[in-house]
C-alpha cells in the first residue's frame, strides 16, 4: 500500500464492475431494483467517484479528507445493505421499502438528467439472486465494509506519514 493513489483507482474500478453488474442483473436477467438497492447505487457512484479523484489528485489533505469521505459514504451504504440483508432475513407481514425514490425525483427539474437504470421498483424483502448462499444486498454489504476498512487503512497510513 505504498501507492495510495493506485488503491484509490482500484477502488475506483471495483465500484465500477459492481455497477455494471447491477445494471447487467438489472436488464439481461431482468431483476428489478427495489428502492434500497437504487440507494445502494447511488453510494456505489459516491464511493467510485470519491476514489476516482483522490487517485487523480495527490495532496495530503485531499487524501486524508477524501478518505474520511470513503468511509461515511461506503458506511451509509453498508448500513443500507444490512438493513436490506436484515429484512431479506426476517421479512414483516407488511412492509414498503419506503417513499419511491423515482417519484422524489420526478418532483425536481433534473429527473430527465436521471437514466431509467435508476428506477427502483421491485421488493426490498425478496431474495432475486444469490451466489454462494448471499444475497446481493448480503454481498453488497460486504463490499461496502471493505471498501471502508480499505479507505481507514489507507487515511490512518497517510496520518502517519512525516510531513
Amino acid at each position: 500500500m505504498n501507492r495510495p493513489r493506485a488503491v484509490w483507482a482500484a477502488v475506483a474500478a471495483v465500484c465500477a464492475a459492481m455497477l455494471a453488474f447491477g445494471l447487467y442483473l438489472q436488464h439481461a436477467v431482468g431483476l428489478d431494483p427495489c428502492p434500497m438497492c437504487i440507494v445502494q447505487r447511488y453510494a456505489l457512484i459516491g464511493v467510485g467517484g470519491l476514489a476516482a479523484c483522490l487517485a487523480a489528485f495527490g495532496g495530503a489533505a485531499v487524501q486524508r479528507w477524501g478518505g474520511v469521505a470513503v468511509v461515511l459514504v461506503a458506511g451509509f451504504g453498508a448500513f443500507t445493505a444490512a438493513r436490506q440483508s436484515f429484512l431479506q432475513w426476517f421479512p414483516p407481514e407488511v412492509y414498503s421499502c419506503g417513499r419511491d425514490l423515482y417519484g422524489m425525483i420526478e418532483s425536481f427539474p433534473l429527473r430527465r438528467a436521471i437514466p431509467m437504470i435508476f428506477r427502483g421498483t421491485g421488493d426490498c424483502t425478496q431474495i432475486d439472486w444469490t451466489f454462494l448462499g448471499l444475497s446481493i444486498a448480503n454481498w453488497s454489504f460486504l463490499v461496502f465494509v471493505g471498501l471502508a476498512l480499505l479507505a481507514c487503512t489507507l487515511v490512518l497510513r497517510g496520518a502517519r506519514r512525516p510531513a
